[in-house]
């Protein structure tokens, strides 16, 4: 009970842009689930809301994966508008067994060098579990970028991770929108594993 009167008296005290950061946070996971291309516009939205976010609340490797979430951002709205010249759309891909474990495996190497970093030079909030999201975030929204379909099971492990970060810098209207994310993952994971079957099996 205790938790849930700490979240209430937070959400009482949400600021209007975190608020604004939230909702078209929501809009681009919904729009990616549903595979539409409006999700990078709602991206571009939210990801330059939560630069400012992050800054405020010195959680630096976030701030720096906002910067790169705005590259990805352009990116993955021309790449899915334009596949390539024989194709109409990018199609839905399936990564192989070896190219989860390089994921992996790079993934944790530049999780543990950028938290070792963040706590040498900074005064960073929770380094690892920070470097773990921002590392694994980066790697992903390639994947995302490409139409990968194991991107939604990535992300329902950063998402769990970044809802407990978020609630413990008091965040609360963030870290519920990040289990609002786990859940929309797992639904687009079922969606995209449909379209795969039906589209590009």
């Amino acid at each position: 009970m205790e938790i849930l009167q700490e979240l209430y008296k937070g959400l009482l005290n949400m600021g209007w842009l975190e608020g604004l950061g939230v909702f078209f946070g929501i809009l681009y996971i919904y729009f990616a689930a549903k595979e539409m291309i409006w999700c990078w516009y709602a991206s571009l939205i939210s990801v330059s809301i939560y630069l400012i976010i992050c800054y405020q609340v010195q959680l630096y490797a976030e701030m720096g994966l906002n910067v790169y979430y705005l590259g990805a951002t352009i990116y993955g709205w021309w790449h899915w508008r334009n596949p390539s010249e024989n194709k109409k759309e990018l199609p839905i891909s399936k990564m192989k067994l070896k190219e989860h474990i390089l994921f992996i495996l790079v993934g944790f190497t530049f999780t543990f060098g950028l938290g070792y970093f963040l706590i040498e030079n900074t005064d960073a909030q929770l380094p690892y579990l920070d470097s773990f999201t921002t590392v694994f975030a980066v790697l992903t929204t390639l994947l995302v970028t490409r139409k990968v379909l194991e991107n939604w099971i990535y992300w329902v492990f950063i998402d769990t991770v970044a809802i407990y970060i978020y609630f413990q810098r008091e965040l609360y209207l963030t870290s519920l929108l990040m289990a609002a994310y786990v859940i929309i993952a797992a639904v687009g994971y079922l969606n995209w594993l449909k379209l795969y079957r039906t589209k590009y099996a």
